[in-house]
């Protein structure tokens, strides 16, 4: 219930946003809007403002929605008020209608990040778990438990890193970018710091999902290595765990944080006689209100997806350390200007190496993927729901400048076309146009929607 009452929410939100800057700047250039609708379909409500010509709408189907002005090339207009025709306005003034939705989606994104820079924003600690072995980071040298206090991509000027959630945003720009990152370590104290470079450009970056920050080797932020709750009838409780126990060592292996130590029970699996199968007992050495215990732990086998798994029935690893994250009133709006610019570059970047064949297909979301999002970030609290909300604006922003005819982009295509040649583009032409765009976009649409059941039931 949750993630539909997100989802729909979040749709209406961004939508109303996207039609009422068409609609404004309509009327602040003197056309006559006729209707201005949220949805599609049959309404299901309407409404008129006192002395305005326009009827608002919301539609029973909300996936969408639209502005219709008064327009000669629709139905017949009064001569009388022929200057309220869209398609009687200078070619500015129509450009600027329909760049307006668009516009307000990436204004609303800039004012989403700003609130949430202002208000502050709870965010694990720059401070690294172990890195995954063969992967970059342990290439590069990183060990565990530094502290990231500067970043800069090569060429570009140091930066301090507020917290692991600003890394991730770094690591995903340059590895879709193909930039090295060079990272200042330290401690909490400054006392001593050093510097190491992560190659990012030598990484095959063609999808922005989990696999990319393995290959990366930063999974996540470093977490004590204790045992959380245990599962009664698990391997934990068999072998004695406890909550609050302190893993030191596993086996032979020092375990220094709970990333290395969910790592290490992972790939303690072997090839099993069936689910439930159990793995020969292992020592661990763990530290018990100041005392240091060997227990033998035997993980258990799990099938998912296909692949055998170790699991020993607790919850491993404790919550991370987290910062709050805040700027003041002008910092945080520019910088939810700076952050609105980088999400649309890498969105358009994303796009471009996809057309190329530079990316996987796989990137594209569709409604399916976006409602569950919604749902998990709203269960998160207002701030996560908030940066979901500012991401799909830029999103949706970034889409319908596209030049695709069907778009928003598309009709500037147009425009420009008649500003360069000084007449508008045919009428065979534009139907030419309207198809191959329709046909692009429901293409489009397959792929995400086959991508959303993918993700979903895989």
């Amino acid at each position: 219930m949750l993630t539909l009452l997100a989802f729909v929410v979040a749709l209406g939100i961004l939508i109303a946003v996207h039609e009422y800057g068409h609609y404004r700047v309509a009327v602040a250039c003197g056309i006559k809007v006729l209707k201005f609708s949220i949805g599609f379909g049959k309404p299901i409500y309407t409404w008129r403002l006192k002395n305005k010509p326009t009827e608002f709408a919301i539609g029973m189907l909300p996936l969408g929605g639209y502005v219709k002005m008064l327009d000669e090339r629709e139905a017949p207009v009064d001569p009388a008020e022929r200057h309220l025709a869209f398609n009687t306005q200078p070619l500015k003034s129509r450009a600027a209608v329909v760049a307006a939705g668009p516009a307000a989606n990436l204004l609303l994104a800039v004012l989403i990040y700003a609130i949430v820079n202002w208000s502050g924003l709870q965010e694990p600690k720059a401070v690294l778990a172990s890195p995954v072995a063969g992967s970059l980071a342990e290439r590069a040298g990183l060990r565990g438990f530094e502290t990231v206090q500067q970043a800069a991509f090569d060429g570009d000027e140091l930066q301090a890193v507020r917290s692991f959630e600003d890394l991730r945003w770094r690591l995903t720009q340059g590895a879709l970018d193909g930039r090295d990152l060079q990272l200042v370590l330290g401690n909490d104290s400054g006392s001593s710091s050093r510097t190491v470079t992560l190659e990012l450009s030598k990484l095959d970056a063609a999808e922005a999902d989990a696999q990319l920050f393995r290959k990366i080797g930063i999974l996540g932020p470093w977490t004590r290595p204790v045992i959380g709750e245990v599962m009664a009838g698990g391997a934990a409780q068999k072998a004695g765990l406890r909550a609050g126990d302190v893993v030191l060592r596993m086996g032979s292996t020092a375990i220094v944080d709970g990333q290395q130590l969910r790592e290490a029970i992972r790939g303690s699996a072997r090839a099993s006689r069936g689910d439930g199968a159990a793995i020969a007992p292992q020592d661990w050495q763990v530290q018990r209100a100041g005392q240091t215990l060997v227990l033998q732990v035997a993980p258990e086998i799990k099938r998912e997806r296909g692949v055998a798994v170790a699991r020993i029935g607790a919850y491993v690893g404790a919550p991370p350390e987290f910062v709050t994250v805040r700027y003041g009133p002008l910092d945080g709006l520019w910088q939810g200007v700076v952050r609105t610019w980088e999400v649309s570059q890498l969105t358009l970047k994303m796009m471009w190496k996809m057309v190329i064949g530079e990316a996987s297909l796989k990137n594209l979301s569709g409604p399916l993927t976006i409602a569950d999002y919604a749902g998990k970030s709203a269960s998160l609290g207002w701030s996560a729901y908030l940066l979901f909300l500012a991401l799909i604006s830029v999103s949706l922003g970034v889409l319908n400048l596209l030049p695709l005819p069907v778009l928003d982009g598309g009709h500037l295509m147009y425009y420009l076309w008649e500003g360069i040649t000084g007449r508008g583009v045919s009428d065979a032409w534009m139907d030419r146009l309207q198809r191959g765009g329709v046909a692009i976009l429901l293409g489009m649409m397959c792929i995400a929607l086959f991508n959303d059941l993918t993700r979903l039931l895989g």
